[in-house]
């Protein structure tokens, strides 16, 4: 049995309810909706990955934003204070909102879809990759690759490296 990639498990989240939204956004059928899905997403995710292995403020902010992600959900009394942020996607969320200039640009070169269309997309798309990201990181805990791993660990290669690799699947080129 083959792994699925991230962005079938994202078009496999959205439904076709979703898919039919996004067609409309864009003015095309579902298979070209789920064509620019797949563009969006597979920017999206490397988008991250680049940002997380800068040396620089904005990569510290997505090595936390992974490692929030990642790190088991906390039980009990310490839910209930404080985390207003994680029931929206946390830090993961904001991470992806400051991408989504970039990746629309980007979209929009590839595909000539107008880069603010490309912008309403990513914006139903976003928890939706939450969800999925979310999903996948506690698969990657459960098996072995632990939350510790992303703590500060390698940003090539190896800790962080690895444990998005896991998450979001090879880096296609």
């Amino acid at each position: 049995m083959s792994e699925s990639s991230f962005q079938d498990d994202v078009l496999g989240e959205l439904g076709d309810d979703r898919i039919d939204e996004i067609a409309a956004l864009l003015s095309t059928d579902a298979d070209g909706a789920r064509a620019a899905v797949a563009e969006t997403v597979g920017e999206m995710t490397g988008g991250l990955r680049e940002q997380a292995v800068r040396d620089d403020d904005e990569g510290e902010e997505a090595r936390q934003a992974v490692s929030e992600a990642t790190d088991p959900p906390l039980e009990g009394v310490a839910t209930l204070g404080g985390l207003g942020g994680l029931l929206g996607g946390g830090m993961m969320a904001g991470v992806l909102t400051k991408l989504s200039r970039p990746v629309a640009n980007a979209v929009s070169k590839k595909t000539g879809i107008p880069a603010p269309t490309i912008t309403r997309v990513i914006e139903v798309l976003i928890p939706v990759v939450l969800s999925v990201f979310a999903r996948r990181a506690a698969g990657a805990r459960n098996a072995g690759a632990g939350a510790a791993d992303a703590h500060g660990a390698g940003r090539g290669s190896g800790g962080l490296g690895d444990l998005l690799g896991q998450i979001l699947g090879e880096r296609k080129r």
